[in-house]
């Protein structure tokens, strides 16, 4: 079962709203967050893993290269998220049928809230091929999609991804309910910072921070 299923982590931005830092390299526990998200996913036992890279590709690089994951460069990462989702579905296996995609500046997220999206997935009403998990009819992250809408995605250019996609098959969409706030959190700004660390009473800091 976990032969078929295909990650994609996304870390190609600018991170514009955060002053222009990696902020996948921010690190809980003294753990940056793209290695978290990296081995959350390799504890699930799922081995076809693809991350994109762009902005900073220098700086996260020797990190993620000390795992078995795939690294797929985005040329043009300010073309927005969806151009890096493009990259990284084309890096996918093919043999994927399921595809989870996942933001690399999500603290919280662990290989139990993995399986859990998983097992969701695997329990979703028929004729549905995205799950969206959702906290208080929020939406979260990460996102499941069938091979059938890798393949849509892929047909169209890189501004169409898959909230387009459910925008034009809004009946296809599990929104699969939940009270697990790890799926809302992510880090945009200084704010979010604070706020994570305040709402949690853990310390999110840049990696000079920890020495």
């Amino acid at each position: 079962m976990r032969d078929s299923i295909g990650v994609v982590i996304l870390a190609a931005g600018s991170a514009s709203r955060i002053g222009h830092r990696p902020k996948c390299l921010l690190e809980l526990n003294g753990e940056p967050l793209i290695e978290r998200s990296v081995r959350a996913v390799m504890n699930t036992g799922i081995e076809n893993m693809v991350v994109v890279l762009g902005h900073y590709t220098v700086h996260i690089e020797p990190i993620v290269t000390r795992f078995p994951v795939t690294l797929v460069h985005n040329p043009t990462p300010d073309d927005g998220q969806n151009a890096s989702l493009h990259c990284g579905l084309r890096g996918l296996s093919r043999s994927a049928d399921t595809i989870m995609v996942m933001l690399a500046d999500q603290p919280l997220i662990e290989t139990r809230d993995i399986d859990d999206l998983l097992q969701a997935y695997r329990q979703r009403p028929k004729q549905t091929d995205v799950l969206v998990p959702t906290v208080n009819d929020l939406p979260g992250n990460p996102v499941l999609f069938s091979d059938t809408v890798r393949k849509i995605i892929l047909q169209r250019d890189n501004t169409y991804g898959c909230k387009q996609w459910q925008l034009e098959n809004s009946q296809r969409v599990y929104r699969w309910k939940t009270t697990n706030e790890h799926y809302r959190i992510d880090i945009d700004t200084l704010d979010d910072i604070d706020a994570f660390n305040a709402h949690t009473g853990l310390s999110l800091l840049w990696p000079l921070e920890n020495k």
